[in-house]
């Protein structure tokens, strides 16, 4: 059986390679595999093809709305009338409200992955026996694993059969 699993680069990922050689898992059979971490700088722009969730428009468009919606207003009383008003307020909203976000994301709150402060992730493989799987199993969870997978090597055998 092989079990796959996830651990952040700490001290666990090391005392549960040391707990599984005291249960009789051999060495040769412990493959660990740390994770690369981004070196480049994330986008901030959003493209068509890659989008990571983090919105930089939405505050600018709710500013432009209201924005354009007093400047309208205001406008009925102003020399260029209320369309000019409006499509100024527009425009000041959406500066306003881009440069809010943009400032937010930039300064304060780095975007995900950016960080390299962040511990790298380790993918543990463990080739055992059927008998030590639960064994096994529950030393990796009990050393906060990320996550864990059972794959049984005679059943994925059988199957590409």
């Amino acid at each position: 059986m092989q079990i796959f699993s996830t651990f952040e680069h700490s001290s666990f990922l090391e005392l549960a390679i040391a707990s599984l050689e005291e249960r009789g898992v051999h060495s040769h059979n412990i493959f660990a595999v740390p994770l690369n971490t981004r070196k480049s700088e994330r986008k901030i722009f959003d493209t068509i093809h890659y989008a990571d969730g983090v919105s930089l428009i939405d505050l600018a468009m709710g500013l432009a709305t209201a924005l354009s919606v007093i400047g309208a207003s205001i406008g009925f009383k102003l020399a260029w009338g209320p369309i000019y008003w409006g499509l100024i307020g527009a425009a000041t909203g959406f500066v306003i409200g881009l440069a809010i976000k943009w400032g937010y994301f930039k300064l304060f709150k780095p975007l995900k992955g950016e960080r390299s402060s962040k511990p790298t992730e380790v993918i543990l493989i463990v080739e055992c026996s059927g008998k030590v799987a639960a064994e096994v199993e529950q030393i990796l969870w009990d050393h906060l694993a990320l996550g864990v997978a059972i794959i049984n090597g005679e059943e994925h055998k059988k199957d590409s059969s």
